[in-house]
């Protein structure tokens, strides 16, 4: 037989003989080796594993931001799991699974905090450690997230300064990644944008006072009291805008109620929607608590939105949703000044003329300066 075709014959018999043994033991588990080259994907394959996600962990200067998903919803861990931004978090999913690697950078230690990819644990480090994990815990990827790099040519893709936990390598990695470690600029922040046309009615209860608005055709007034001081017009429509464009700067669970309660408003809609509001103030900070009822399906989809939670607002706010009598009243208009007295003028007193000696007339008062009659000359004496 040729020695060649026997050659071949033995190496297919390995091979097979190799995986008998093989597929005999089990199936063997697969271990991804992370690219290592420019221009391969960081995370390769990860957009399928991404259906999996249940858990986003965020952390700057050892302080860890946790976003989680409860059925459909992702919310802040420590806000009660309120809800964030879906499309922002969206877009740092999907640029994880399209960041690659550009440049090599530096593997010592000593540099990381000039590209910005130390450890992220330490108070000082300027890192953002990123980690997504599935419902069990397990680790799906896991970045540190240095500084990006800016360029000031237009249309060039967003860079950033990355690092593997259990690498020394950094690199040049090209993507966008939109990491923030502040919470509030994570959280969905509007609550309500109810327009005035839309409010029928509004009762406030603040401290002893009941104010009763209501409307006169279109305008809106104070209908109780009805004795009450001349009121600002602007100011008794902006109670009717309360829910208009109403938005957060925070949130709590509303078992978490902060500070003193100061007054409650109820506001009726034009469908029949039913809004209470329960407003507090915590030091200089104003929140308020939100229940919605009525048959309409705007009270619905509003009482799904706002039970069970506080929100902090703004705190003009507090104005429209609990104003008191003194608030809404009209500025009194201020009285001219009076003119100053004017200055009476002053009228030279003519200084008396100077005593004249005995025996010789006073000179002529109405006689011009330096106009002094010459004395008569003495007569000649004959002589003798």
């Amino acid at each position: 037989m040729n020695p060649r075709i026997v050659a071949i014959l033995g190496g297919v018999a390995v091979v097979v003989l190799g995986a008998a043994l093989i597929w005999g033991r089990g199936p063997i588990a697969v271990t991804q080796t992370a690219p290592t080259q420019a221009g391969t994907l960081v995370f390769p394959g990860l957009a399928g594993r991404l259906q999996q996600a249940a858990r986003v962990e965020l952390t700057t200067k050892g302080q860890p931001l946790v976003i989680t998903k409860q059925g459909d919803v992702w919310g802040l861990a420590d806000r009660g799991n309120y809800p964030v931004q879906a499309g922002k978090l969206r877009e740092l999913l999907t640029g994880l699974t399209e960041l690659h690697l550009t440049e090599p950078r530096t593997a010592d230690p000593a540099m990381y905090e000039r590209l910005g990819v130390g450890d992220p644990a330490s108070p000082t480090a300027t890192a953002t450690g990123l980690r997504v994990l599935d419902g069990s815990g397990q680790v799906l990827a896991e970045l540190i997230l240095g500084h990006r790099r800016v360029r000031a040519q237009a249309n060039l893709p967003e860079s950033i300064y990355v690092r593997r936990p259990n690498e020394a390598r950094s690199w040049l990695a090209e993507g966008r990644l939109p990491v923030d470690a502040d919470p509030q600029l994570w959280l969905l922040r509007d609550i309500a944008n109810i327009d005035a046309k839309q409010v029928a009615s509004v009762v406030v209860h603040r401290d002893d006072a009941v104010l009763r608005f209501g409307r006169d055709g279109d305008k809106p007034v104070l209908a109780e009291p009805a004795d009450h001081p001349k009121l600002d017009d602007y100011r008794v429509e902006d109670v009717f805008r309360g829910l208009e464009q109403l938005t957060l700067t925070d949130v709590k669970p509303a078992a978490q109620q902060p500070g003193e309660k100061l007054g409650t408003a109820t506001i009726t809609l034009t469908d029949g929607t039913v809004v209470d509001a329960t407003v507090f103030r915590a030091d200089k900070d104003i929140w308020v608590q939100f229940a919605a009822r009525g048959d309409s399906a705007q009270a619905k989809e509003l009482a799904a939105r706002v039970t069970g939670w506080t929100y902090q607002i703004g705190s003009w706010k507090e104005r429209s949703l609990v104003p008191t009598l003194t608030e809404l009243k009209a500025e009194e208009p201020q009285k001219p000044a009076a003119p100053e007295a004017a200055a009476p003028t002053e009228t030279p007193v003519p200084q008396a003329a100077p005593a004249s000696p005995a025996g010789t007339a006073a000179p002529d008062a109405a006689a011009p300066a330096g106009d002094t009659p010459a004395p008569e000359a003495e007569p000649e004496q004959k002589a003798e």
